[in-house]
């Protein structure tokens, strides 16, 4: 029963993301509310990721240094952390550091549009609520995890970088060509953006999933945006397990 009701829900998941690139038609309205919504779930959530990626920078690095130092490898130190940040670390911690901090505000706005009616009123008017509402979010997030992904990294290798130089006591001359050296372009950075634009895709999905299906009341807000958390945080992880095995053979 479980797993029927799971393999139900996930076809109405498909369903509802087939309506969303049916309505995906763009025009200057469309382009405006993804412009608002790229600021509003994206600039807005760089601070968190900013802090975010320096102390996942810094304990790399601090870690990583002790371990590889056991074995006389502790010039390795920046390469260990271009590929933990790119292959791994850098698009899921930042898929899930944005599935808290805009997953859950997207799950929580819909949701209240549904408690208010406002999404009833919109379809008294003829307007595709899956449009208005649900359309510049999805689109923004696919748009803007991958640039926060960048940023994620980029603060972690710079941290990194003022930690294994500058309290450690590394090499520079071996920090940045091991870095240039190891870390493939294509195999890792666009790999990377990649994954993130996926994670980004799922989370916001899921969360104007169970914010557009939401109860009509508080209380079914309230669970819209934990459901919203918990799901696309599970589902980012077991789908970076896929995408992992598959594209790093």
């Amino acid at each position: 029963m479980i797993f029927e009701s799971s393999l139900r829900q996930l076809g109405r998941i498909g369903l509802f993301l087939g309506a969303v690139l049916r309505a995906s038609k763009p025009d200057r309205d469309l382009l405006r509310e993804l412009v608002r919504e790229i600021y509003k779930i994206g600039a807005r959530s760089l601070p968190i990721i900013a802090v975010g990626g320096a102390f996942v920078g810094l304990v790399l690095t601090l870690q990583g240094y002790r371990t590889l130092s056991v074995f006389g490898a502790s010039n390795s130190l920046s390469t260990l952390l271009g590929l933990s940040l790119y292959r791994e670390l850098g698009p899921v911690l930042t898929a899930l550091l944005f599935i808290g901090r805009a997953g859950s505000s997207i799950a929580a706005e819909l949701g209240l549009m549904r408690a208010t009616d406002q999404i009833t009123a919109l379809n008294l008017m003829a307007i595709d609520p899956i449009r208005k509402a649900v359309v510049p979010r999805f689109w923004a997030a696919v748009i803007a995890v991958p640039l926060l992904t960048g940023f994620f990294c980029l603060f972690a290798i710079v941290a990194s970088y003022l930690e294994a130089v500058h309290a450690i006591g590394l090499d520079a001359g071996y920090f940045w060509p091991a870095l240039r050296d190891n870390v493939d372009f294509v195999d890792d950075f666009l790999v990377a953006l990649l994954k993130s634009a996926v994670f980004g895709g799922v989370a916001s999905l899921i969360a104007a999933y169970v914010g557009f299906h939401a109860e009509p009341t508080i209380e079914g807000t309230s669970l819209a945006t934990t459901k919203a958390v918990v799901n696309a945080s599970l589902l980012t992880l077991m789908l970076n397990f896929i995408m992992s095995a598959l594209l790093f053979q």
